[in-house]
């Protein structure tokens, strides 16, 4: 999943970047309060985490604007605030969870999982594509009852590939869904994961075709 972080602490923010990617997670990683109101009207992330304290606009007032216009996204809350009328305000504000400084990184991933557990499945629980069925809620990829177990980048790869429900996806899109926007990583990369996870799915009825210069898209064809 995609997962948007506003942490003006760098090393923190590092230490949790880290830890949510070896989870398989895509991080976007912001350290200005400021700069995250803008980014925040736009981005494509799944949950957000927030500390309160940062420079410019703080984290209430960000997790405020964004229950005003609508958006419903999980939000985790950062404080180093440990009084119960603090953890209250923000509950108040629409934050889902709240975590005070300091924590143990294993807490804050058991937290993720469990908001993106709870997180709502649009219309259905189960996405069919080809022979196959997605379960987006616990992220697995099934042929019947059996599941087919992919590498977790391959997984961001297909779970990308599959939001475009059949569009053309640029090479830079599905890049900053695996590793975070502004990741320097070669786009050479997404080709390795693509042929892999091409080769894999190619069985099922699933195709993924390469639109020279323009992208991929993943379509239900034939099962061969």
């Amino acid at each position: 999943m995609r997962i948007t972080l506003v942490e003006d602490n760098i090393s923190l923010a590092k230490g949790i970047t880290y830890r949510l990617e070896d989870a398989g997670h895509a991080v976007d990683t912001l350290h200005d309060g400021s700069a995250a109101e803008a980014y925040l009207k736009n981005d494509g992330a799944d949950l957000v985490i927030l500390d309160i304290n940062l420079p410019g606009t703080d984290g209430l007032t960000l997790l405020t604007e964004m229950r005003k216009r609508g958006d419903v996204r999980p939000v985790i809350l950062l404080t180093a605030r440990a009084d119960t009328q603090d953890r209250v305000t923000g509950l108040d504000a629409g934050a889902d969870d709240y975590l005070i400084k300091p924590f143990e990184m294993a807490e804050l991933e058991a937290r993720v999982r469990a908001l993106l557990r709870r997180r709502a499945i649009p219309q259905q629980h189960y996405i069919s594509i080809g022979a196959l069925q997605y379960n987006a809620g616990a992220r697995q990829l099934l042929d019947g009852k059996a599941e087919i177990d992919l590498p977790r980048r391959e997984m961001s790869v297909f779970e990308c590939l599959l939001a475009a429900d059949g569009r053309l996806i640029s090479k830079a899109a599905v890049l900053d869904h695996v590793y975070g926007v502004g990741t320097d990583v070669e786009e050479a990369v997404v080709e390795v994961y693509i042929s892999r996870l091409r080769s894999r799915l190619k069985t099922y009825g699933i195709l993924i075709r390469t639109r020279r210069g323009l992208g991929y898209q993943m379509l239900a064809g034939p099962v061969l």
